[in-house]
């Protein structure tokens, strides 16, 4: 549970779908991220990226109904970059499609500098929506060494089709 502009926030659902902004808090951190005043490298803080996603109105959900970024079954923004947080908001401003975040700095993901772990990543349920700007809007570059397909947008962002959600490596904040 957490307090944010005097609003309590409890998860409530697996889905947590239908989530609403925390006021006008939100809207300045929305407002901040998008005046740069938060560096595009800098991580943010769990509250500050639920803020941004929900006055941007992308949902998130976890199998384990939490944050813990040490539990692998959280969905945890603990340690997300700025510029993670400003691309997911592009995306969904660009594309239209409604957004849930399945994975995002928890536990539990492949290591590496450009990893979920670092913050430069974020799963996204599968969606016909989604699935059809990713296919009809980026360039597709090939498998990657796990087989799952890979598109790229002009951003320089990494789309890849693991089957059940769409994994996205968010080099800048462009979508």
């Amino acid at each position: 549970m957490t307090t944010l502009s005097g609003t309590t926030h409890r998860p409530s659902s697996h889905t947590r779908l239908g989530r609403t902004g925390t006021g006008l808090a939100a809207l300045g951190l929305a407002a901040a991220g998008t005046l740069g005043l938060a560096g595009a490298a800098s991580a943010v803080t769990q509250a500050s990226a639920e803020s941004q996603f929900s006055a941007a109105s992308i949902t998130w959900s976890s199998s384990g109904n939490c944050t813990t970024r040490s539990i692998s079954t959280c969905t945890s923004f603990d340690g997300i970059r700025q510029a993670t947080i400003d691309g997911a908001r592009t995306l969904k401003g660009a594309s239209g499609c409604a957004l849930n975040i399945t994975g995002g700095t928890e536990v539990g993901h492949a290591s590496g500098t450009y990893s979920h772990y670092n913050g430069y990543k974020l799963d996204f349920t599968h969606t016909t929506c989604l699935t059809s700007w990713v296919h009809n809007t980026y360039t597709y570059i090939g498998l990657r060494g796990d087989g799952a397909p890979q598109y790229q947008a002009a951003s320089g962002n990494i789309y890849a089709d693991e089957g059940s959600h769409w994994d996205v490596t968010y080099y800048t904040c462009g979508c």
